[in-house]
């Protein structure tokens, strides 16, 4: 046999390492990858619905860029998170089996994945759903009024009772395009700031500056060519006496007079397709109008007016070409003056007229200066009209009319957002606020002595009827002479100069 040696066997291979598992192999990272993958998906759905729908909804933006974003972020943070808390687990307990480890091999955990992919499949479907809704409901007027707008409830209340309480929010403060679309966002994420960081205006500012132009939105529904003729207003009116005398006038308005083979004329003429007119206020609320043109489309001709105090030209991005807007100021949000909100409910008998003076006291019981909260407002209202109504034979009527008060108040003047009429200027007619006289008051002239056309009270109306109670004069067809209730009044003041929306002055 030979000597040789036995040949040995061959050395072992070292043992392979088991493969290192991920630190996102935990219960706390799939859910939050299950939250990340619905907001993804929501995002998604929202992103795309946003550009394929043929109206544009701003406020959806919100939803898209600001809130599925944010469920997105706090899944992938969660996700983050357990990495985190696993590889902490992992080096601290080194000998110790994984605290949230996923493991397929523990039938009880099958289960539990089981479970929460059936339910991540549902919260998937859900968050679908969800962006649906949330989609239409963005769109109603009750998100922009009562949820993202919590702030701007005086204008909700007021929209609400408004001409234009049918048309949606969007279509005249938005409206369609991209670039309105665009801009509305941008417009929706700085006020969101501001509601968050609780610092927007009370008041909030008026006119709002970055409002598309009428042409864009009103003339949807309105243009000046569609009104022909005249338009019959009746207006009831109480006096401030002690008997509540009724006041009625009953006027034609001069809307658009136009006559074939001549100049347009009318009250809708500062629109007409002849001539342009262009302001210059020297106020944000535009009540102040110094200057003024009017420029011929046809030939580019012009005339400016101004008034004599205002010297030199105004800064040219400061002029203003009128639209509709620059009368129909208030179109969907008017806070009546506190006279216009007491007298339809003399009118309607919500407000008792047995009352002395009941107008003139229900007014004074609203503006109360010492009224600083919407809060306490019913209370001093009451004790105000207690006062002031403290004859014993007052007792039945009494606690009706502090109720009806205490109603119109509440839906008329806004003391948290210091909101009502005396800080909303309403430029339609000339009665509380200066309105057409803020060109129309015989101060605005050319270089050559021309002025503005005097709005008498025949301009832009005739006076069919007018006369307290049964004093009413007959109808007259061609019109009255104006009288005031009050007897002759001094020709240089202007209604606004006495009437400020509650007592007279």
């Amino acid at each position: 046999m030979s000597d040789s040696p036995t040949p040995s066997a061959p050395a072992p291979e070292p043992a392979r390492s088991a493969k290192a598992r991920s630190n996102f192999n935990n219960w706390i990272s799939a859910v939050g990858g299950v939250v990340a993958i619905g907001a993804l998906f929501s995002f998604a759905l929202l992103v795309w619905m946003d550009f394929t729908q043929g109206e544009k909804n701003p406020y959806l933006g919100i939803f898209t860029y600001l809130v599925a974003p944010g469920f997105l972020i706090a899944g992938l943070a969660l996700a983050g998170f357990g990495a985190w808390a696993q590889r902490r687990w992992m080096v601290k307990h080194a000998n110790a089996p994984d605290r949230w480890r996923i493991d397929f091999h523990s039938p009880a955990q099958r289960r539990g994945m089981a479970a929460l992919v059936i339910g991540a499949l549902g919260f998937v479907v859900l968050s679908a759903f969800g962006s649906y809704q949330t989609y239409h409901y963005a769109e109603s007027n009750q998100f922009c009024g009562q949820v993202c707008h919590s702030a701007m409830n005086p204008e909700w209340v007021t929209y609400r009772r408004g001409a234009h309480a049918r048309v949606n929010c969007v279509e005249c403060h938005i409206g369609s395009g991209a670039r309105w679309f665009i801009e509305a966002k941008l417009n929706g994420a700085h006020q969101l700031m501001a509601y968050t960081l609780n610092n927007w205006n009370r008041p909030i500012d008026t006119p709002i500056k970055n409002l598309r132009p009428a042409q864009d939105t009103c003339e949807k529904c309105h243009w000046p060519e569609k009104f022909a003729g005249n338009v019959e207003m009746v207006f009831d009116h109480f006096l401030s006496d002690k008997k509540n005398t009724p006041y009625t006038a009953r006027m034609l308005m001069h809307v658009n007079t136009n006559v074939p083979g001549h100049p347009p004329g009318g009250i809708h003429w500062h629109v007409n397709e002849f001539e342009r007119v262009e302001y210059f206020a020297t106020d944000e609320d535009r009540q102040n109008i110094p200057w003024m043109r009017v420029v011929n489309k046809k030939n580019g001709t012009s005339r400016v007016f101004r008034t004599d105090d205002f010297k030199g030209e105004p800064p040219a991005d400061k002029v203003r070409v009128m639209d509709c807007i620059d009368c129909h100021n208030r179109p969907a949000h008017v806070f009546p003056t506190a006279n216009e909100a007491v007298e339809p409910a003399m009118f309607t008998g919500e407000l008792t007229t047995k009352l002395p003076n009941i107008k003139r006291g229900a007014v004074q019981a609203m503006t109360q200066k010492e009224i600083t909260k919407d809060a306490e407002a019913p209370q001093k209202i009451a004790d105000f009209m207690r006062g002031k109504y403290n004859d014993p034979a007052h007792a039945v009527d009494l606690p009706g009319a502090i109720n009806s008060v205490q109603k119109i108040f509440s839906s008329t003047i806004f003391v948290d957002r210091k909101a009502d009429w005396r800080v909303y200027p309403n430029n339609i007619g000339h009665k509380d606020w200066p309105g057409c006289f803020r060109c129309h008051d015989d101060k605005h002239k050319t270089a050559q002595g021309q002025k503005v056309r005097s709005s008498d009270c025949t301009s832009c109306h005739t006076i069919l009827s007018q006369g307290k109670g049964t004093d009413l004069e007959l109808l007259n067809a061609k019109g009255l002479e104006f009288k005031h209730p009050s007897g002759d009044l001094d020709p240089e003041l202007s209604c606004a100069d006495c009437h400020n929306g509650g007592i007279q002055k």
